[in-house]
């Protein structure tokens, strides 16, 4: 995801180029960004999609639990889903092992709540 978080923007710099204060944990970065950008949100979901169907599953898993966070939160997303809150903790998780109808769910939802449609494309290989 290069270029889609600046971790320190310009405005928190003196003309000193020392910082006014610390850059914001990750979590609330991510979280701050989503509320007030909803293209920053349609592309970590984007993000989130591609790196599942390209072979990482865990990254995807990870920041679809920061974008539910960030948007509907897991008690939302439990009644949304009809699974219980911690079970979908566990299924984002790193290590989390959702089944595809699982995954499908939480997919469709986001897909609602962000209000976009998704689409696949395969292209060739660089490889």
């Amino acid at each position: 995801m290069p270029g889609l978080i600046k971790f320190v923007s310009p405005d928190l710099l003196h003309s000193s180029n020392k910082l006014k204060y610390p850059p914001r944990d990750f979590k609330e970065t991510v979280n701050a960004r989503v509320q007030r950008d909803q293209s920053f949100a349609a592309a970590l979901f984007d993000e989130a999609i591609s790196l599942f169907l390209n072979g990482e599953p865990e990254v995807s898993r990870l920041i679809l639990r920061e974008l539910v966070n960030a948007t509907i939160g897991f008690e939302e997303l439990a009644i949304e889903t009809s699974k219980p809150s911690k079970s979908l903790h566990r299924m984002l998780s790193a290590k989390g092992n959702p089944t595809m109808d699982n995954l499908t769910t939480i997919f469709d939802v986001l897909r609602k709540k962000l209000n976009v449609k998704i689409q696949v494309k395969t292209v060739a290989s660089c490889q």
